[in-house]
């Protein structure tokens, strides 16, 4: 039996210190001292605060890890720097292993990207570079001639290409993304993460299942489904909310993802109005297809998770959650009409969100949404209308961290002395630690000992300190998956 007790603890906002006794995985007391059980191990906390454990709710785990062992072209402030960058590294690599950078951002560039400026700063080393929101992929080209694929004189590939190239990209050994990715998952435990929702385009269960088999035990994953497995899926009897591991509570069964519309940055999220150079972007699920994916997930016994970043992708995916008559979720809602955002509460639609994009997006956004930007990451207007928000990374889109998020959701603003954007659309500190706990405010008996130690109050923090908050423990199921150094 797991026994342990978490002495001289505090809940956020509070003066009061208690100990959590914790049995087999569950907070089993709350007391406000004495009591405890002689073959209880004892972690004395010295009065730290405990929040419940956090969530990533959207996240390409396998993509993040890879990510994280890539060159980074985020600082490139042009095409010609970006190429520039890169061609720093391929100097003296190896023709045979494709050299593949990431992070570039491209809506606010001077210039355009071209074929032949990748070219000449690459020669023949195969180069392939991946976009910060991963919906394109700059090539030169040696890699569109490995990879079989035909490139303009631009060497772009955006939407479902891109992503079908950035899949290949990452067919590395198991040996090797396995390991990065435990050391991904260990970096989150030391946020105070316990789980993730992942959204890693590919059939995700076996993934993992060879993952946990092989040792990983540091994170819950809900492990998303696409459409094109959703066959697959059901023929397995799969359906959201399955214990997949045999009941080591580390895998489930996701919801099942649709991508309707494209990204800012490549200009290709589906908009009302025009984009600057005329184009509204791309719907890439009809509003009939997209009725016929709910409800056969909802036959199904699947959790809907729709992508859907304009505002027109927004109307879509709402009117077809009402025709389809179905609940779910929409993946980032980062752009919605005024009328439309009464409808996610009434519809019972989370707005699964991502803040730290309302940061980094904040230039292309008024340079492509100019004038109604006030609609953009309209998180506080989603709350006051009855949305249930759920907050997220997209890493490796932004930084798996979920203070980062939490920070960028009741601040609109970094540490970096530049004022808030749109700042009524701000929701507060413990919304936001709710939104990132799956709606757990508090600890209670009852709860399972996910559970995440502070070095600080979350609520009474000064800003820079919240969005770095120190975390001295984490834990799993009364596990602990990340020890700071604690006694």
């Amino acid at each position: 039996m797991n026994n342990i007790v978490l002495a001289s603890v505090r809940q956020p906002g509070e003066d009061a210190v208690s100990d959590l006794h914790i049995i087999d995985g569950v907070v089993a007391r709350i007391s406000g001292g004495g009591g405890i059980p002689g073959d209880a191990r004892v972690v004395s906390l010295d009065g730290r605060h405990v929040i419940p454990g956090l969530w990533d709710e959207h996240v390409h785990m396998t993509q993040w890890a890879l990510h994280s062992n890539r060159p980074d072209l985020s600082a490139a402030a042009s095409a010609q720097e970006a190429a520039a960058a890169v061609g720093s590294y391929v100097h003296g690599a190896d023709p045979s292993v494709t050299t593949v950078g990431v992070g570039f951002r491209d809506a606010l560039w001077p210039d355009v990207p071209t074929l032949e400026m990748l070219d000449a700063a690459t020669g023949n080393q195969p180069t392939a570079l991946i976009s910060n929101d991963l919906h394109c992929v700059w090539l030169n080209s040696a890699a569109a001639r490995r990879y079989g694929v035909e490139v303009d004189a631009g060497g772009l590939l955006r939407e479902e290409p891109a992503f079908a190239l950035t899949r290949e990209l990452g067919e590395l050994p198991d040996s090797v993304v396995d390991g990065w990715v435990r050391d991904a998952a260990d970096a989150a435990s030391a946020r105070g993460i316990v789980g993730i929702v992942d959204f890693e385009m590919t059939w995700n269960r076996d993934v993992w299942l060879h993952r946990i088999a092989g040792g990983f035990n540091s994170l819950r994953v809900d492990a998303g489904v696409y459409p094109e497995d959703l066959e697959r899926a059901h023929n397995a009897g799969i359906r959201t909310g399955l214990e997949l591991d045999g009941g080591k509570g580390l895998l489930r069964a996701g919801p099942l993802k649709v991508l309707i519309d494209g990204s800012l940055n490549t200009r290709t999220a589906f908009c009302v109005d025009p984009y600057p150079d005329g184009g509204y972007g791309l719907l890439t699920v009809s509003f009939d297809d997209l009725v016929s994916l709910l409800r056969r997930a909802r036959e199904y016994g699947f959790v809907p998770a729709v992508h859907a970043i304009g505002d027109g992708a927004n109307q879509v995916a709402l009117d077809a959650f009402e025709h389809a008559r179905i609940g779910g979720r929409i993946e980032h809602a980062q752009f919605v009409r005024t009328e439309d955002l009464a409808r996610f509460g009434a519809l019972g639609i989370t707005a699964s969100v991502q803040p730290v994009h309302a940061l980094d997006d904040r230039d292309a956004a008024e340079s492509n949404w100019g004038g109604r930007t006030q609609r953009s990451f309209p998180l506080r207007s989603l709350l006051d209308a009855g949305a249930t928000l759920a907050l997220g990374s997209d890493a490796p889109v932004a930084p798996l961290d979920p203070w980062a998020a939490m920070s960028a959701a009741s601040t609109r603003s970094r540490q970096d002395g530049r004022g808030p954007w749109h700042p009524q659309e701000c929701i507060s500190r413990g919304q936001a630690l709710a939104a990132s706990a799956r709606g757990r405010s508090r600890i209670r008996v009852g709860d399972p000992a996910d559970l995440v130690v502070l070095d600080a109050d979350p609520l009474a923090s000064p800003d820079s300190e919240f969005a770095a908050m120190p975390v001295a423990a984490t834990l799993l199921a009364g596990r602990f998956t990340y020890d700071g150094g604690l006694p």
